[in-house]
């Protein structure tokens, strides 16, 4: 069990169980810090279309898409605390690692802009060859 005189932060993951493995605890923290990079990756991309479409003649669509992009990111964020909190928490208590609950709402998130992205830039093309 934890020493009382354990002060880490969260209790409701430090405060139960045993010590994991040193190396499956950094890996834990590793995909933490993965899905936190990607979630600011997101939000920088939002910032840079929003920025772009100062710039130019941009359909309103694309200060949508920004939106979103800071919005999945910060959600990405917070994710990623929690798939943390999560595994670490397993982890100590030697349970089952739970699953990735949003990965499958990544990879749709990733497919549906790829396919608006697709679909825009068909569009475009379209209209420029009339």
């Amino acid at each position: 069990m934890t020493a009382p005189t354990d002060r880490r932060r969260p209790r409701s993951v430090y405060g139960v169980g045993d010590e994991p493995e040193v190396q499956a605890s950094l890996a834990n923290e590793r995909t933490a810090l993965s899905w936190i990079r990607t979630g600011l990756t997101l939000i920088a991309g939002g910032v840079a279309l929003a920025t772009l479409s100062g710039f130019g003649d941009l359909p309103l669509v694309v200060l949508v898409i920004a939106g979103l992009a800071a919005l999945g990111g910060g959600a990405l964020g917070v994710w990623a605390l929690v798939a943390w909190a999560r595994t670490e928490r397993a982890l100590r208590l030697r349970e089952p690692i739970p699953d990735p609950s949003v990965l499958p709402w990544v990879v749709a998130g990733v497919v549906a802009a790829g396919l608006f992205v697709a679909g825009f830039a068909a569009f475009e093309a379209i209209e420029l060859a009339r």
